[in-house]
């Protein structure tokens, strides 16, 4: 398995291969990638660990607790992580174009039509459809994940505790950090009865500087391009939190769009594949057409291409420190306890009758049974959605 230094001492040739295998791989996920970022990261860890194994489970579980550090959209980060592990400086950019672009390029064409009919296209069938399926994709990786990141009982317990205090509505941001702590503490536990704290490297963090709001009275394709940016600079948590940045920006500040327009905005993002954070594409489209869209989505997402570009190179220096080490074993764990939760409340969303309990059933047996591909489980549930 060869790591992005590799990449470099390969002929010319065999770096465009690479690179052609990237862009074909994010592509395919950036197309059937449905039901946000809990799917994205399984189908990430069948199609990259399972099938291809470009990276170990324990280097992908880092990139997974490190996205989850990181402000911006994770599956994104985590997308360009794995690109530039496998492809250097031009795999990060392109897993993250490729990952981006289908779903870019739906909503765009979603905005027009919204524009020119002023609604959605009808989609609830297929929907219904692909969500009881997601479920068995995401059953898969959290145990094929978990087998990594819960090595002992430590772990298992610090996984339920962080699902317990998630539940009673704990910030992920302050349970990542504090799941860090408890693992680094348990690591070093002998290290600290010999007050041995020589041995301490303290990890580097990122701080973010706060931007002030930039009052605008036309929004020109850079003043779309600025409040995206500085959005994707500082936005943690789920598409919920985006929905808030968005209405306090251009609902309540600007009074450029209605809360109904913002609506249906995050509506398109959550059932078109890929990130969810390309409802930026669609307010952009509403604001300037299809330069609007494009300058939207490159704002959002960027800051993403600089974070992971910045911190790549310093997770192998932290795995070297047993503090570090600790720390991101603790996220990592923090991180699949997030994926669990998210996945109960998505089989509570998905299982709504007897025809989507059949279905889930029917994906479960044929992942776990048989090994099928996520991408034709997507399209088979969304077909099946669309006849019921």
């Amino acid at each position: 398995m060869k790591n992005k230094r590799e990449f470099y001492t390969l002929s010319n040739i065999e770096q465009r291969k690479r690179l052609i295998e990237i862009a074909f791989m994010f592509l395919k996920l950036g197309i059937t990638a449905f039901g946000g970022p809990a799917t994205h990261v399984a189908m990430m860890d069948e199609e990259i660990i399972k099938k291809r194994k470009w990276v170990s489970s324990e280097s992908f579980l880092d990139f997974y607790g490190v996205t989850n550090l990181l402000p911006g959209p994770n599956s994104t980060e985590l997308a360009i992580h794995l690109g530039y592990e496998r492809g250097g400086w031009l795999g990060l950019i392109i897993a993250g174009v490729c990952f981006i672009l289908p779903a870019m390029m739906i909503v765009t064409a979603l905005a027009a039509v919204y524009v020119s009919y002023g609604s959605l296209p009808e989609i609830s069938g297929i929907m219904n459809g692909i969500k009881p399926v997601i479920i068995a994709v995401i059953l898969q990786a959290l145990l094929r994940l978990g087998k990594s990141a819960l090595k002992n009982r430590s772990s298992i317990v610090l996984f339920l505790f962080t699902i317990a205090l998630s539940y009673f509505g704990y910030s992920e941001i302050f349970l990542l950090f504090l799941s860090g702590i408890i693992m680094m503490l348990i690591v070093n536990r002998r290290k600290l009865r010999r007050s041995d704290l020589s041995l301490f490297i303290p990890t580097t963090s990122v701080s973010l500087v706060a931007y002030s709001s930039i009052m605008i009275n036309k929004f020109s394709l850079s003043s779309i391009f600025l409040t995206f940016f500085k959005i994707g600079l500082v936005l943690y948590g789920s598409g919920y939190v985006l929905l808030a940045y968005l209405e306090s920006y251009f609902v309540e500040t600007y009074g450029v769009i209605t809360t109904n327009q913002l609506l249906d905005a995050v509506s398109v993002g959550q059932f078109t594949p890929g990130p969810i954070f390309t409802t930026a594409t669609f307010i952009g489209y509403l604001l300037h057409g299809v330069p609007g869209a494009i300058v939207a989505t490159i704002g959002i997402f960027l800051p993403a291409f600089l974070f992971v570009g910045l911190l790549n190179n310093i997770l192998p220096v932290l795995r070297r420190s047993s503090w570090a080490a600790g720390i991101l074993d603790g996220v990592n764990v923090a991180s699949l306890a997030f994926m669990a939760v998210v996945s109960m409340k998505l089989v509570a969303a998905a299982i709504v009758d007897l025809p989507t309990a059949v279905l889930a059933i029917i994906s479960i047996f044929l992942v776990f049974k048989y090994n099928i591909n996520s991408a034709w489980l997507v399209l088979g549930g969304g077909l099946i959605g669309f006849f019921i």
